[in-house]
């Protein structure tokens, strides 16, 4: 027998990215996610054209977006009268490390105890749970 709990939902499977580049000399970089489209570039100091987020801020924009959805999927299962979830994500290499800090502000009529669970719950999201921990990465050429 499968339980499953009520934040469970019927899960649907990651849909392949694919990235590719857009011209040989440029570093931007097309990038599809079933029938999404969006650009991966760097800024013109970093030698790039500046069409789109650099790959780190799209890593930061996951965790803020998982953040936020994470949040208001809870907050709805548990009657918790969260209007509004806002996010902020920075992040920075210092000694080796990549340095993530994220600022979640929230909105709606919500006790003290409500905001500490809901602030606990921000770690819980899958983005995050992935970012802290230990992640493999295989690699071959086709």
């Amino acid at each position: 027998m499968v339980m499953i709990s009520r934040m469970s939902a019927p899960k649907i499977e990651n849909r392949s990215v694919h990235v590719h580049s857009k011209e040989p000399a440029k570093l931007a970089c097309d990038i599809d996610i079933g029938p999404l489209s969006f650009i991966a570039d760097e800024p013109a100091a970093n030698g790039g054209t500046d069409t789109g987020p650099m790959p780190h801020e799209i890593l930061l924009a996951a965790l803020g977006a998982c953040t936020a959805m994470t949040l208001k999927v809870y907050a709805s299962h548990k009657g918790i009268a969260l209007e509004h979830v806002d996010v902020t994500v920075d992040g920075i290499h210092d000694a080796g490390t990549f340095k993530i800090t994220r600022k979640i502000k929230l909105t709606g009529t919500l006790t003290d105890a409500e905001r500490t669970r809901l602030l606990e719950i921000a770690g819980k999201c899958p983005v995050h749970k992935t970012l802290t921990s230990p992640i493999t990465i295989d690699s071959a050429l086709e």
